[in-house]
């Protein structure tokens, strides 16, 4: 992975960004008169807020509603800030599409601005770069080792990709795996990629090595782009300024956090640990592959450490067979509750590998491969410490730790922990770094006004907070229709009635024939139902269906139904959130549920428990703040920009029947709703035109 800087940034001269910022947001101001976009006074009121943080170092909390513009809002006072400082800006999001908007349309504006706007010609040179894992990149050094050993590493085929790789070395400009004109097996990539030691500044330059030149122009970056994963893998591995140092990533940098809700989730997975039977597996036959005859040991090793390799496979097979014929016979997921939970067949096989290979490394004979060696004894000797760990269950009860079947088939299995509460680190690795901090989504609050579980959950319950609501008219542009008699979820039909279900769905397909309609699910199992009712239904089946089903491509989905302009898209949990499709391509949303989360996974439940311990409400402190999170992203699908117009329809009647169904109808984007039950729903929901 892509470190830290090792360098302050130089002091700058003092920053004009609060200045510029008003200029640019005000009334009839620069944006307005330059790029021509309409003024908002909730954009103008997010920007002044941005640039008073970034100017003060101090965090913010911001919750600007769809069509706020909050990506120039935060963006255009980086920049200036940014070039005026010398301070490196950092913005991280969690979709790939929000990145690639940044990057591809939102940047441009700003370069734009700045060139057109005499008083702003300084910035119009700011330079950007994009940060992603250092796997993805093509290393120099690696390739023409992969082709000096290709013998030894690679089958036949193997290696004519190996040469296509060596050609296309010659003429990319990027070196990134995803640019590379045609597929490229994990196996061969694996063999070149810049994940390893052996790529660094003593062995590459940036004159030849792909990776060596991303890192020179990360370093003279005013904006880096990242991802929250990325992000928060790198904070996770220790990749961060010293503790003397202001800054999250970089020294003296400042940050913003677009779509935040999505980070204590992913804050949950980094913190936490996993090891699956193919990664394992993956590891140990690029050492040797007992089949083929090939790996690294093939030259670097006897026999005996040949045998070492098998050992540790033949006891990883028994090992994770043990797991699936003992925890997963019946479940494709399951909680560990006490330590022991497992014999620790792993523990001497991988031990004996690790110090042979750190043996090995030593050797005058593997110079050559050192580095690779060192590679594998460190990346074994932290797997084997990770199984060891969770065996132990040894952060409990802090920690939950569970098994699962995970793959298309079921057949990788996994071993993994997570903290129950990661409040305490993110506090400490963004809140108490000494710079800015902005986390921004749409949704950070319940649709009331409150953030308060959000600044619970990051930590951020000192810090300062801003609501800016959506410029949208919805009253006039989004009509709401809510199921009053859909039947209640229970065990006996998986949670649905799909008879009834599929009829009101095809109804309301039918009665916008010239849109297209996003149906949102909250398991797998209702997507692959209603995909199956609605193929068999003459009213949608001439309809093009997309689902969520197995093997399928989200990305691809999404730009099949914008292109379609009338298709139904069928999708659950990912679905409800980053997905952008203006004008009448999507001009309906159908919620199958309320979207709960699932109480059975091991997450949930623990966290569950430990609120209970707490003297706490789990449904009030957790359940039902994080649906209301998702179902405000979920109808957050329809209206995209100023003229557009759709339906959005619930057909969860629990939302009138239940208590807490006043919460989510408070989360509407305003109260006028058609209540309708299957009776009369042809008189109620007319065709929409």
């Amino acid at each position: 992975m892509i470190g830290f800087l090792e360098h302050p940034g130089a002091p700058g001269p003092l920053s004009r960004v609060h200045e510029h910022t008003a200029s640019i947001f005000a009334p009839g101001g620069w944006l307005h008169t330059v790029l021509h976009l309409q003024h908002r006074p909730q954009q103008a009121a997010f920007a002044d807020a941005t640039a008073r943080a970034f100017a003060a170092g101090t965090p913010l909390l911001c919750e600007a509603g769809t069509g706020v513009g909050k990506s120039l809002a935060y963006l255009l006072p980086g920049i200036i800030h940014a070039v005026d400082t010398a301070r490196q800006f950092v913005v991280a999001t969690h979709t790939i599409p929000l990145q690639e908007q940044i990057q591809n349309n939102d940047l441009a504006k700003c370069r734009k601005l700045f060139g057109d706007v005499p008083a702003l010609h300084r910035y119009a040179a700011f330079k950007t770069a994009l940060l992603v894992g250092k796997s993805n990149y093509l290393c120099a050094t690696r390739l023409a080792k992969a082709l000096q050993q290709h013998a030894q590493l690679l089958e036949t085929t193997q290696q004519t990709e190996l040469r296509l790789i060596q050609e296309w070395a010659g003429t990319t400009q990027t070196g990134l795996r995803e640019d590379f004109p045609g597929a490229i097996s994990s196996e061969v990539w694996d063999w070149v990629n810049a994940d390893s030691s052996a790529c660094n500044p003593r062995n590459c330059s940036p004159a030849t090595c792909p990776y060596q030149r991303a890192r020179a122009r990360i370093a003279g970056a005013n904006i880096v782009i990242v991802n929250h994963a990325l992000l928060l893998a790198l904070i996770a591995a220790g990749a961060t300024p010293r503790k003397d140092l202001r800054g999250v990533l970089y020294p003296d940098d400042f940050v913003v956090l677009d779509e935040a809700h999505r980070l204590p989730d992913v804050a949950t997975d980094h913190f936490g640990a996993s090891v699956t039977a193919f990664a394992l597996d993956k590891q140990l036959r690029m050492l040797w592959n007992p089949r083929r005859n090939r790996g690294l040991l093939a030259n670097s090793g006897t026999r005996h450490d040949q045998e070492l390799v098998v050992d540790a496979m033949t006891a990883a097979e028994f090992f994770f067979n043990e797991i699936r014929h003992r925890h997963l016979a019946t479940s494709p997921i399951h909680r560990l509750r006490q330590p022991g939970w497992a014999e620790p067949l792993l523990n001497e096989p991988l031990q004996r590998l690790v110090l042979r290979l750190g043996a090995l490394s030593k050797n005058e004979n593997a110079r050559p491969r050192q580095e690779e060696l060192d590679d594998f004894r460190r990346r074994l000797s932290a797997l084997n410490g990770t199984l060891n760990d969770i065996l132990a269950l040894a952060h409990a009860p802090e920690h939950v730790y569970w098994v699962e079947r995970t793959g298309a088939h079921g057949q990788n299995i996994s071993v993994n922990s997570a903290p129950l509460d990661v409040a305490d680190a993110l506090r400490t690795h963004l809140f108490e770094r000494k710079t800015s901090v902005l986390m921004t989504s749409a949704t950070l609050s319940d649709g009331t006004g409150n953030m308060g579980r959000f600044q619970k959950q990051t930590g951020a319950t000192k810090i300062a907070c801003l609501i800016e609501k959506s410029p949208f008219d919805y009253r006039r542009n989004m009509q709401i229709y809510i199921a009053a008699d859909a039947p209640a979820p229970h065990p006996g039909n998986g949670g649905r009635d799909t008879d009834w279900l599929a009829g009101i769905a095809a109804h309301c397909i039918a009665a916008v024939p010239r849109g297209g309609t996003l149906l949102l699910c909250t398991s797998h199992g209702d997507v692959r139902k209603l995909h199956t009712a609605l193929s068999a239904n003459p009213a949608t089946s001439a309809r093009l269906l997309l689902a969520q089903l197995a093997g399928t491509n989200r990305s691809q989905l999404v730009g099949r139904f914008r292109t379609t302009g009338n298709a139904v898209l069928i999708g659950t949990d990912s679905f409800w959130t980053g997905v952008d499709v203006p004008g009448p391509a999507l001009s309906q949303v159908i919620m199958v549920r309320l979207p709960f989360e699932n109480p059975s996974h091991p997450i949930v439940e623990a966290r569950m428990e430990w609120l209970l311990q707490k003297g706490k409400r789990p449904f009030d402190e957790m359940s039902l703040p994080a649906a209301l999170i998702k179902f405000r992203q979920g109808l957050g699908r329809l209206i995209r920009q100023m003229d557009d117009r759709g339906r959005l329809v619930i057909l969860d009647s629990r939302i009138l029947a239940k208590s807490y169904g006043r919460h989510f109808v408070a989360a509407l984007p305003h109260p006028n709703y058609t209540r309708f039950t299957r009776e009369n729903l042809g008189a109620v929901m007319p065709e929409y035109t």
